[in-house]
């Protein structure tokens, strides 16, 4: 504006030069609550929010980690030391004796009569692969002609036999580098012809990932089932890909089973269709909305959530920095009194140590939510905690919850990199089969056992027409 518009606006009365100044303060609350609102963006990071470590922002101060110990890297002095350790005789395929040929001291050349031990034999194990290579076996359908009728028959393949090209341990080794080991089709196509000597296309590196995410159609049922009855499970979700567009991965976990399922989006239908609308157990989860239909005591908020929203606050100013402050104080108590109940088991040393946490935490929200130009920036959270109260002490009640959904997130992990790689799924059939695999991956994980040989055996009974081994 110039002097001479600014002269012409005094000029023209009272009313005038105050309609203007409102609009100036308008249009400066405005600009300031852009500018508040770009900076909170710019502050956001893993550290105050659920961005992952890698979309930190060069900006982004460094993670805070332990306290040194002011030692040097690695083997300390005085260290014993670890070795591979020796495998027992029964489990060695070949004991290759040697003797030395001369002394070493005078040259003298050792008989075999002089060959008696001087003192322990030191032991030294090699393990080798054998050169790999996949058999092929060729089933001749024979032909013949009835001498009576004049029909023609043909031998039949024997259930045992695959009608395919591939055998139950081959498409079980494919499937495994698929989902467990993150490799791509092309990647094992070369693979497969280097370790195996197998010459094996991408499109049929697919059609045997396909034909065993159909094998486990019913094993991932029986999870759903196991799901739905579970006293304490684990949810969480993340983004997900379908030919470019959006859509989202649920994951449900307990500590021996995982369900993970592709979605439309983040929806509380979403929800409901993984747990149900009368979910007994406790689940817990992070502040999503789409959880609020479960009661606020059949749920455990994540406190690892929390104590990034408090970092956020405390990086505020004024007021909004004290509230933060304050909320990762009282975090650290709570994780210092799980800490403890982990290592010693007291629930009533715990609640002994909570109580007094709780009612600070409880005075700091209720102060928080009040209405006040000092609460403006961390009132509304503090009102979604106090209506979610329950929710935040219910690992202090009940056996087998956690204060954290760390357990959940674990599980995504392997999904989000394999998302990563693969860019999502091609096809609805993509999805269901995907979702399958990922739920026989982790849950295998969880209960120690070999993926690749539980995919041999539900492979091997869907080709015989056995009964599918479950998983649950």
């Amino acid at each position: 504006m110039e002097r001479r518009e600014a002269e012409a606006i005094y000029d023209a009365g009272r009313e005038r030069c105050v309609d203007f100044i409102l609009t100036l303060a308008a249009r400066y609350e405005r600009l300031e609550a852009r500018v508040e609102k770009l900076e909170e963006q710019l502050r956001r990071s893993s550290r105050n929010s659920s961005l992952p470590p890698s979309q930190d922002p060069p900006s982004a101060p460094p993670r805070r980690g332990g306290p040194g110990s002011g030692r040097a890297r690695g083997g300390q002095p005085g260290h014993e030391g670890k070795s591979r350790p020796l495998l027992p005789l029964e489990r060695v395929d070949e004991v290759v004796e040697h003797w030395p040929e001369r002394c070493r001291a005078c040259a003298h050349v050792f008989s075999e009569e002089e060959r008696v031990e001087a003192a322990a034999v030191q032991r030294h194990q090699v393990a080798e692969l054998p050169s790999i290579a996949v058999t092929v076996s060729e089933h001749r359908l024979h032909r013949l002609r009835c001498p009576l009728c004049a029909a023609e028959t043909r031998a039949e393949l024997p259930s045992g036999v695959p009608r395919g090209a591939f055998g139950p341990r081959f498409q079980a080794t494919v499937a495994t580098l698929a989902v467990r080991n993150r490799v791509s089709r092309r990647d094992t196509s070369e693979l497969v012809g280097e370790l195996f000597g197998a010459d094996l296309c991408t499109g049929s590196i697919d059609a045997i990932v396909q034909r065993t995410g159909e094998a486990l159609e019913e094993p991932c049922a029986g999870l759903f089932d196991h799901i739905r009855s579970a006293s304490v499970v684990n949810i969480d979700e993340t983004g997900w890909r379908l030919r470019g567009g959006k859509r989202t991965l649920w994951a449900v976990l307990t500590p021996q089973a995982a369900v993970f399922r592709i979605a439309a989006d983040r929806h509380e239908r979403e929800a409901r269709a993984l747990l149900g609308n009368d979910f007994p157990g406790i689940a817990c989860s992070d502040r999503w909305w789409a959880y609020d239909y479960l009661a606020a005591e059949k749920r455990q908020v994540c406190w690892a959530h929390l104590v990034r929203d408090f970092t956020a606050h405390s990086e505020g100013l004024a007021a909004q920095n004290e509230f933060g402050e304050a909320g990762l104080a009282i975090a650290g108590g709570v994780f210092e009194a799980w800490d403890e109940f982990r290592e010693r088991g007291n629930r009533a040393r715990l609640i002994e140590r909570i109580t007094p946490l709780k009612q600070e935490l409880r005075a700091l929200l209720e102060q928080g939510a009040r209405k006040s130009t000092k609460t403006k920036y961390h009132r509304l959270f503090a009102k979604n905690l106090l209506k979610r109260w329950p929710a935040l002490w219910t690992f202090t009640l009940v056996d087998g919850v956690e204060p954290t959904n760390n357990h959940a997130e674990r599980g995504l992990r392997g999904a989000v990199i394999y998302r990563k790689l693969s860019l999502g799924s091609q096809s609805d059939h993509g999805e269901r089969t995907i979702e399958r695999l990922l739920s026989a991956s982790v849950t295998c994980r969880l209960q120690g056992r070999s993926l690749f040989a539980y995919l041999t055996d539900i492979l091997t009974a869907s080709i015989r027409g056995d009964p599918i081994p479950l998983l649950a």
